[in-house]
């Protein structure tokens, strides 16, 4: 089983960490518009650089990491390898706002699609994935997908119609949770700490309240007030947040976030 990767930044270097664990560093292609930077992920994994249109040419599994505005000129690129090809490939693509259909018809042939939405934490095996493929991807197809990307978190599929607005929070919140953590360092280095303790104390807290709503079950509300002791520090603090309206900034983000990814279909 071979997997090629076109685009090789911040997302499709993830995912192609966590494939290399998964089909060994000689079954991976990996083609990107800087060329250095493929060939330095690919002496990082054991990889092959190649061209766009070897990977195309030869790989099982097509990740296309590329932008959503460029995905149509470098698909009309490769329809003529596409075309030729005896077997078929998967087409995998993690593009925001591109539906499974319209990649189908970029790339000029009937072909199997999966649509992904994954974030960069793939990179460290504790990402989340969200799939959806479409009727020509076979059950021994999605069953290979799965393994491909086993080392890089959960899966989860998804009807493509909610993957807009589930990758909002999945994805784009790593984003936003990076921003909270940030402050809580910054307000902790104005504390007295050190950067790194701040920064460490921060990733590790949100790590172990993520833990515990998973593991629990619990509504994160029920966590909450099980940390704010009456008249205590921690709902001093609650109380100066939502005096920053912070629970409203959070949903203004992931509908302005929805909103740009609805813009993007057009």
């Amino acid at each position: 089983m071979t997997v090629g990767f076109i685009g090789t930044g911040n997302m499709g270097g993830a995912l192609a960490r966590a494939a290399a664990k998964a089909v060994g560093g000689s079954n991976l292609y990996l083609a990107n518009r800087t060329l250095d930077k493929a060939q330095t992920l690919a002496q990082e994994l054991g990889a092959n650089v190649c061209t766009n249109e070897e990977a195309a040419s030869r790989c099982d599994y097509l990740f296309l990491g590329v932008k959503p505005q460029m995905m149509a000129g470098m698909l009309q690129s490769l329809q003529p390898v596409l075309a030729q090809r005896t077997t078929p490939c998967v087409l995998v693509s993690m593009a925001a706002g591109l539906t499974m259909d319209t990649i189908r018809n970029m790339a000029g042939c009937a072909l199997p699609v999966i649509r992904i939405m994954p974030n960069v934490a793939c990179a460290v095996g504790q990402g989340l994935t969200l799939y959806d493929c479409d009727s020509r991807v076979t059950q021994q197809q999605r069953q290979e997908f799965c393994a491909i990307l086993a080392h890089s978190g959960a899966l989860e599929p998804l009807a493509e119609g909610l993957m807009d607005a589930a990758s909002t929070v999945a994805g784009c919140g790593m984003a936003f949770a990076c921003l909270f953590m940030e402050g809580l360092a910054d307000g902790a280095v104005a504390c007295g700490l050190s950067r790194a303790q701040a920064q460490r104390y921060a990733g590790q807290m949100l790590l172990g309240a993520a833990a515990l709503m998973l593991e629990t079950g619990q509504h994160p509300g029920q966590i909450k007030d099980s940390v704010c002791s009456p008249g205590g520090t921690t709902i001093a603090g609650v109380r100066a947040l939502e005096q920053q309206g912070f629970r409203s900034a959070a949903m203004e983000a992931v509908l302005a976030a929805y909103r740009r990814t609805l813009e993007l279909q057009q």
